[in-house]
């Protein structure tokens, strides 16, 4: 290995291989023997598409192109679709309508008619032929749309719906009993979110599934419940933070029975429907997932005991099962995010499906390393430190790398070790990468996650910063060579940490917040009240959106920036961009500002992912001095000097 200065290194994570491998897979089902899951198609203009795994081990795509199976429901999306007997119905993207894909018939046909409606996380009832949604109204008001539980008959025809539930801001979960007698859903009101406060309401249905008898079995204001799931025999069980941390709960006899009491986190916050964590083998077997100080386990829970299962992995998502079969979706620091079959007899892993990745040799792969750091206020925070890793070169005696820090989105989310190449399309150039799990992450308990209450452009900065400032002083990295880049949330606080501190040196934000007023008044209903805990109430505390604002601060901002965004963001309006540019502008601070037409809130399509991936490595090599070995068409970072 020869020595050779960092960020000159050559690496076969290329930007082409990094968008090749955007792919997700998500949403896994399992429908009489039949597996079914979602996954994207970044070379398609990033639409999403239904796969089917027959008995057999044939592999056919249910939805090809143009149908795109995503709803825009909460704008996030989830429970795209569902699976009953060989049909599948889902969600649109073109039209926001539900549409039925009969086995054998070749096109789907729409079963829904309202203009203006969206719907997610159906759950199919079976005694009566129908599925209640949650379904998102905007035909009245794009912005305060009117969120219900909603049953829909799906024939042939297009069929009425009928409101099941309503009155309260938002819904979710609809799960109906295996005899179909009760139905079990979540409800919440602003200003809250699913992870502050949810209720878990059950009710009974009739012959002809009019709900009567709906009564609150638990959950409230300061109470987080999640994956409400009926067990085989008619027990209803959920996640709850009651204790400070998301355990799984049984409600029985009319009463709340914890079956674990573990300080680990059995679930996510609930930003997309449809999440599973846990899923039912038998009446008195449970699979389940949970995250000990970010790394995530796998374990059965029988008996009231707690069983941990040694995988190879360290993250998953969506677990489903069925008598003697357990899937999931996992991945590890080496392992791409891989569709997983579990046998409970033989205690055997099988892969199902693992998107068409090029094999990338260990030797350009760096594995994180948990650190814990000093933050303010004498807490500790935590992080995953990435050091440069590429088999054909080392960094030269004297010389520490750039360190790039990256600040998670949400606010309310957590820095994932999965296999992730555009942390390694760093890492295999010669630059470090921390990627922080501030306070307000999740995966270490409530109040962890509280920590950015009335906090947020506070806590995470600091948090940023610290981690930073803890790897140079341990000569890890070097400390005139920081960097900060973050999406959405992420993109927010990378503004405020350049526009507050002076630590980084460069940063890219990704669609971020610069202006906490414009977004209250222009994002989305999910959102609208969300600042109401981060920050403070509104208009009563409207010095604190002001002076949390990065555009109105530009004139503390003096080291060089880039801003990506989606010019169809609904989440993060380009207008947030636009107004930071402008203002950059007028104080001739070193930037560039590079939009994306058709893109929205998290960039999809293949070709956006690689220009955004290579400009920005363009940016750094311009702040930091350096000359990449791959070949990039330049552009002009203005106000920068020669």
């Amino acid at each position: 290995m020869p020595p050779s200065p960092c960020g000159f290194w050559k690496s076969p994570i290329t930007t082409n291989v990094v968008a090749s491998t955007s792919t997700q897979l998500t949403e896994v089902e399992i429908d009489d023997n039949t597996v079914y899951w979602r996954e994207s198609r970044p070379e398609e203009d990033g639409r999403y598409t239904i796969i089917q795994l027959t008995p057999d081990g044939n592999r056919r795509e249910i939805t090809p192109k143009p149908w795109n199976a995503r709803t825009r429901t909460h704008e996030y999306g989830g429970g795209n679709y569902l699976a009953h007997k060989g049909t599948i119905f889902f969600s649109n993207f073109a039209d926001q309508q539900i549409y039925r894909k009969e086995p054998q018939s070749s096109e789907p046909h729409p079963v829904t008619r309202l203009n203006g409606m969206r719907y997610a996380d159906g759950s199919f009832d079976k005694n009566r032929n129908r599925i209640v949604y949650v379904r998102e109204d905007h035909a009245h008001s794009e912005n305060s749309p009117t969120n219900t539980l909603t049953v829909l008959e799906p024939g042939e025809e297009k069929q009425g719906e009928r409101v099941l539930v309503s009155g309260n801001d938002f819904y979710s979960s609809p799960r109906i009993s295996p005899n179909g007698d009760r139905i079990a859903w979540l409800t919440w009101n602003h200003p809250n979110m699913p992870w502050n406060g949810t209720e878990l309401w059950v009710g009974e249905l009739d012959a002809e599934g009019s709900l009567s008898n709906p009564m609150r079995v638990a959950g409230g204001s300061s109470e987080s419940i999640t994956q409400p799931t009926w067990s085989p025999d008619g027990i209803l069980h959920f996640i709850s933070d009651r204790s400070g941390w998301w355990n799984l709960y049984r409600c029985q006899n009319g009463k709340v029975e914890p079956l674990s009491q573990l300080t680990a986190e059995f679930a996510r916050p609930s930003w997309v429907f449809g999440m599973s964590s846990y899923a039912f083998e038998s009446s008195d077997r449970i699979f389940c997932t949970y995250a000990l100080k970010g790394t995530w386990h796998f374990a059965e829970l029988s008996s009231g005991k707690l069983d941990t299962i040694n995988t190879p992995y360290t993250e998953f998502d969506y677990v489903k099962a069925v008598g003697g079969r357990v899937l999931f979706i996992a991945g590890s620091p080496t392992e791409y995010s891989t569709i997983v079959e579990f046998n409970p007899e033989t205690r055997m892993f099988k892969n199902i499906r693992q998107g068409s990745i090029p094999k990338i040799d260990s030797g350009y792969l760096s594995v994180p390393e948990p650190i814990e750091f000093p933050t303010t206020h004498g807490l500790t925070s935590h992080a995953f430190f990435y050091p440069p890793r590429n088999s054909n070169f080392s960094i030269p005696q004297g010389e520490l790398p750039p360190l790039i820090v990256i600040s998670h989105g949400g606010p309310t989310s957590a820095a994932r070790t999965n296999l992730n190449l555009t942390i390694q399309f760093w890492t295999s150039r010669g630059l470090a990468v921390l990627d922080v799990n501030y306070g307000g992450s999740t995966g270490y308990g409530r109040a962890y996650r509280e920590r950015l209450y009335g906090q947020w452009g506070v806590v995470d900065v600091d948090d940023c910063v610290n981690g930073a400032l803890f790897l140079a002083g341990q000569a890890r990295v070097d400390r005139g060579r920081l960097a900060i880049r973050g999406g959405s949330a992420g993109g927010y606080t990378t503004l405020c940490a350049l526009t507050f501190r002076n630590v980084f040196k460069a940063g890219a934000s990704y669609y971020g917040v610069s202006d906490l007023e414009l977004l209250d008044k222009h994002t989305h209903k999910f959102e609208s009240q969300y600042n109401r805990k981060l920050i403070g109430p509104y208009p009563e505390r409207q010095d604190l959106y002001h002076d949390r604002s990065p555009l109105h601060f530009t004139h503390q901002l003096s080291c060089p920036i880039i801003l990506f965004q989606g010019l169809e963001d609904k989440v993060v309006p380009p207008e947030q961009a636009e107004l930071m540019v402008t203002a950059l502008r007028a104080r001739k601070v070193p930037y560039a500002y590079i939009q994306f037409e058709g893109e929205q809130h998290g960039f999809r399509r293949k070709e956006t992912i690689k220009r955004a991936l290579e400009a920005e490595l363009y940016f750094y090599s311009k702040i930091f001095h350096f000359n990449p070995a791959d070949t990039i068409e330049p552009f002009t970072i203005e106000n920068l000097p020669d």
